[in-house]
């Protein structure tokens, strides 16, 4: 998989983002606090969210479950958490991460149905926390798991399966991981 430098809101943040990934905003309208890129030969997506610092968090893992929360809340899906972690960012070392890695299952069909309906969807989402701008920032990776896209049987997370789709998800966080930078803190001022 070959990564190409990536300017975010203006260039205010760069990061590595695999090349084979589009920016929604030529294609729709996206807010000014998120920046979405589409992988152009598959389902899977990448959202980099500016946010509210969350106060009343216990600790940072309970931010990052907050803000996992805000995601699927209305959705209806299932979850299961496979992975809660503190992560470093390697050009921002001193300031704190975290990940998860969570699965969410359609609970019933939607309505009206969705063409196509994944399986399920693998949510790899990081939580930069920004203490002095107040700011939280989320990066989720999500990849729907859509029949004739993955073996069926190849995702087995509790037996140590991940599959392919997810390994290659799993290889792009840990590429945001290592070239997330914030380059102009002047986006963060009021």
């Amino acid at each position: 998989m070959s990564f190409q430098h990536t300017n975010l809101f203006g260039g205010a943040i760069t990061v590595d983002l695999p090349t084979g990934f589009g920016d929604v905003s030529d294609i729709r309208q996206v807010p000014d606090t998120q920046e979405v890129y589409l992988d152009a030969n598959g389902f899977t997506s990448i959202i980099f969210d500016i946010l509210e610092w969350v106060e009343d968090a216990a600790s940072d893992e309970a931010a990052l479950k907050v803000h996992f929360q805000d995601i699927v809340d209305g959705s209806g899906d299932a979850t299961n958490f496979h992975e809660v972690k503190q992560a470093t960012l390697a050009k921002m070392p001193s300031t704190p991460a975290h990940t998860l890695l969570a699965i969410q299952t359609p609970a019933t069909p939607p309505t009206p149905p969705r063409n196509p309906q994944p399986d399920f969807t693998a949510i790899l989402l990081t939580l930069v926390r920004l203490a002095e701008q107040k700011t939280d920032i989320t990066i989720a990776i999500n990849v729907p798991h859509v029949a004739e896209e993955y073996a069926l049987g190849s995702v087995d997370l509790e037996n140590g399966k991940p599959g392919v789709m997810l390994e290659a998800a799993a290889m792009v966080r840990e590429k945001v991981l290592a070239s997330f930078e914030v380059k102009d803190w002047g986006l963060f001022v009021n």
